[in-house]
């Protein structure tokens, strides 16, 4: 059975959504189906974190790819570290030898930061979909898209460049990393005009039967139309099915097909009118071409008797529930705790209930996030009900709640800057100077700012940060690293500093929590992380499984055999957290009703699981 998605697919499809609800899956597996039926098809991750190579067995990177078991199916994954590599050689290589060295240097390390990053991402992104001399031999290019919030921005670049050039901006704070952007603004209005045309371009939007994932598709479908992408349909994925006859009682599966059911029904007018595709749950991971194959065709199988789970899957080493993470932050008293994680494993529900647990211990705390899709006021539920953001936190005592709003951190910023630079300056210098401050680079600017003053604000009480997706949160500690580079560089030896930096590589000062889904996906996305904070100096405090099966005791056989997938990936979390020295992981059960508002969330903290097993 063709899903409605791939009836008559245009050239260009990009699959987008919230992060963990399955877009990977769903990319490789319609990549694999338009080849199998005998198109020529490259898949591409635009994912600063992509997993595709996972997926498929094998390694892809930055060059096409040939999959062998697809005769027709060619991948890449867009490297964003050597994509920006290439970008700086690109500018800096044909003046290496005209200029002083001390003019290289600078210009290099205008060249380091995430602007860069982004841009010669972009590049790649624009050349896919503009430069017919890398895509004109395939009848497909299916894209397998980064979490929502990079992807809006993304596909914002095209015409932001476009008219940035054309009006003549970027004559100083961005200047490093534009230099090159003129030379290609053909191939951006080209990328432009196809993005926005129905019949070379398809939006498919992915989610799941929840409500927060749904409205989450329902903002991304909203703001792509009003920049003109409105080809759109839409796939709800992992859909649990009705139980089959003679199926055990299982109050677990019962609650779980209520709830989903519910959300569709509640849908959103923004998605009610679009084409919807349901996929259903299957109970394997999808890892391999035969399970990409099944994915899309309706066909699954529980496996071999005696492969299901027991109502005592979960393996020991593994504390129940956030209690002792809560304990051992109310011995500290301050500092900043980070929920780090890939998109959807539920960063923003393990900071609310770390939060709460402390406001209700009479700790003061600051729960914030830097997810420009975050939503801790759903977490909070009735507590942020009806109420401009974070105010209605104020019926939990101690407890501040905020967000880092990059358009409003932007327009602040730019404000400030002409308060006060912009004072001294004469009407064309300020005029110049408003023309700088329009530069998409700007954002970056403005929220490193903010993000730097919530990890000063940390040294006097405790702030949990509730992060973006992990793509996001990578640029934003890579703008942290630039300005350490640049205050290093200009303090010199012998004078005292502190950088924000500085402040996250102090153990006492910054604690950083992985968390994660026992699933293959987010655990590699969660080891792929914590070798990046490694890398930057930063050691993880402690891993945190979300949403476990094995922990909820199911009595279904699919979700049995669901709950028995996940031991290995159990074991890999408790592995990487004992490598590294640190605490025992935690595990939260999946739930029969979502953890909203202050009473679910205080009973993650007290949880009664059933008693773990030896694994």
């Amino acid at each position: 059975m063709t899903p409605r998605f791939l009836v008559d697919p245009p050239r260009f499809l990009f699959f987008t959504g919230k992060g963990g609800v399955g877009k990977t899956s769903l990319a490789c597996a319609a990549a694999v189906q338009l080849a199998d039926a005998g198109r020529r098809v490259l898949l591409v991750s635009t994912d600063p974190a992509s997993n595709v190579g996972q997926v498929f067995g094998r390694t892809i990177g930055d060059r096409v790819t040939a999959i062998g078991a697809v005769p027709g199916l060619d991948a890449l994954e867009i490297d964003p570290e050597a994509a920006a590599t290439a970008y700086r050689e690109s500018i800096v290589g044909p003046v290496r030898d005209l200029l002083p060295a001390a003019d290289i240097a600078s210009i290099t390390e205008q060249l380091s930061g995430s602007c860069t990053t982004e841009i010669a991402s972009f590049n790649e992104f624009t050349g896919l979909l503009a430069d017919d001399e890398r895509v004109g031999r395939y009848d497909h290019v299916v894209f397998d898209t980064a979490p929502t919030g990079h992807t809006i921005r993304l596909l914002h670049l095209p015409g932001d460049w476009t008219a940035f050039l054309d009006e003549g901006k970027g004559d100083a704070s961005c200047l490093g990393p534009m230099a090159g952007l003129s030379r290609t603004r053909t191939m951006y209005a080209v990328a432009l005009q196809r993005l926005c045309d129905p019949a070379l371009t398809k939006l498919v939007l992915v989610t799941r039967a929840q409500p927060s994932s749904l409205g989450e598709a329902a903002r991304t479908a909203t703001e792509l139309q009003q920049i003109g992408l409105h080809n759109q349909t839409l796939v709800v994925n992992a859909l649990l099915p009705a139980a089959d006859p003679g199926d055990p009682a299982d109050p677990l599966r019962d609650s779980i097909r209520f709830r989903e059911q519910a959300a569709l029904a509640g849908m959103p007018e923004a998605l009610a009118q679009l084409p919807v595709d349901q996929v259903p749950l299957k109970a394997r991971t999808v890892m391999g071409v035969d399970a990409l194959r099944s994915l899309l065709s309706g066909a699954d199988s529980l496996g071999p008797q005696g492969s299901s789970a027991t109502a005592s899957t979960l393996p020991e080493s593994f504390e129940l529930g956030v209690r002792g993470l809560v304990d051992d932050l109310r011995a500290a008293g301050h500092g900043l705790v980070m929920c780090m994680g890939k998109g959807g494993v539920g960063k923003t529900t393990v900071a609310a209930a770390l939060a709460v647990a402390l406001a209700e211990h009479g700790i003061p705390v600051h729960l914030t996030t830097t997810d420009p899709a975050g939503h801790l006021t759903d977490a909070l539920g009735e507590t942020g009900a009806g109420e401009s953001f974070g105010q209605g936190a104020a019926q939990i005592p101690g407890l501040t709640v905020s967000r880092i709003d990059p358009h409003e951190a932007t327009a602040s910023y730019r404000e400030r800057v002409m308060r006060t630079k912009g004072a001294t300056l004469d009407a064309d210098g300020r005029a110049r100077l408003a023309e700088d401050l329009q530069s998409p680079c700007t954002e970056e600017v403005a929220v490193f700012q903010q993000f730097s003053r919530l990890v000063h604000e940390s040294r006097r009480h405790i702030v949990v940060m509730d992060t973006a997706p992990t793509g996001h949160t990578l640029l934003l500690m890579d703008a942290t690293g630039s300005y350490h580079r640049d205050v290093v560089r200009t303090m010199g030896e012998g004078t005292a500093y502190t950088t924000p930096l500085m402040r996250l590589r102090d153990p006492a000062q910054t604690r950083v929590v992985i968390v994660t889904l026992p699933d293959a996906t987010p655990v590699l996305e969660a080891q792929g992380l914590a070798a990046d904070l490694e890398r930057a100096g930063i050691t993880p405090w402690a891993w945190v499984v979300n949403a476990s099966l094995g922990a909820a005791a199911p009595v279904s056989p699919l979700l049995q055999q669901r709950a028995a997938a996940e031991l290995p990936h159990l074991a890999r979390v408790r592995e990487l957290a004992a490598r590294a020295g640190r605490r025992t992981p935690a595990v939260i059960p999946m739930l029969a009703a979502d953890p909203i508002g202050q009473a679910a969330l205080s009973r993650l903290s007290a949880l009664d699981l059933p008693t773990p097993m030896p694994a």
